[in-house]
This record gives structure tokens, sequence and C-alpha cells, in this order.
């Protein structure tokens, strides 16, 4: 009997996160890249001219809109976003996607705020379980149980 993606989904609800394969060309992401730029621009409050004004400010480099525009046009290949400017940009822009993003494509999942605090909770609280587990088998094991 085969399940379809929703009964898994049921009885799995939390996927293990797995980094992308590193097979030939599997890690090309120019594209993801410029339209994981152009949705958090699009969602943002402020203008492509103010997030280049406050990242601008925040690296104490100039970055001008044709910059921006040219990172995020199909048609400027030639044009790369710089690593260096991912965390002025997500500021500016009120946004943690390229953060997320990179996290995902190796295997990871980004927790922010109170869900880092819950998740390390989480480990540390398994732990503390685990540990009193382990500790009654080796007192039943002595006798003092």
């Amino acid at each position: 009997m085969s399940r379809d993606s929703l009964t898994v989904d049921m009885f799995t609800p939390y996927a293990v996160p797995t980094p992308h394969a590193p097979l030939p060309g599997a890690l090309a992401f120019s594209a993801v890249l410029r339209g994981l730029l152009s949705e958090a621009i699009k969602a943002s409050p402020l203008s492509r001219e103010e997030i280049a004004a406050r990242m601008s400010v925040l690296t104490g480099q100039e970055i001008t809109l044709h910059m921006i525009n040219a990172w995020t046009a199909e048609s400027r290949e030639g044009w790369r976003f710089p690593l260096e400017f991912a965390p002025a940009f997500e500021v500016a822009t009120e946004t943690h996607s390229i953060t997320a993003w990179l996290a995902d494509v190796r295997g990871g999942k980004l927790l922010v705020g109170r869900d880092a605090i819950n998740a390390e909770l989480g480990r540390l609280e398994r732990m503390r379980d685990e540990a009193a587990r382990r500790i009654k088998q080796l007192k039943r094991t002595v006798g003092d149980e």
C-alpha cells in the first residue's frame, strides 16, 4: 500500500533538513538569489533608493540604486550580490530570507530570537530526560531501585 504525500506529512510533521546534493551545477543559485532579493525589496516598506541608502549607512560603503537594480536584474548576469552585504540588506529590508535560504541550502534551519532559545531549551530538556532514563537504568542494574 502506498501513501500519498499528505499521509506522510501527517505522520512526519518535521522533515530533517538536508544539504543540497554536491552535484555539478546543483549549487548554482544566481536566479534564486536574485529572486530572494527582489521579493525582499517588494515586501519592504522602503523604496529601492531608501534600501540603498540604509545599506550605505550600515556598511560604510556607497550602495547605489544602480547596484541594487543590477543585483536583481536577470539580464545583468555579470553583477553578483556580495555576501558581505547580506546582513545590511536584511536589516534594511527587515527580513531574514537570505540567511534562512542559505541555512536551508546547507541542511540547516534558521532560528531567530525566542525560537533559538526555545530550540536550545528543547535540546537541554531532551538531554535531561535521557540522563534521567539512564540513571534509572543504572540504578536498576545495581539494585538500588
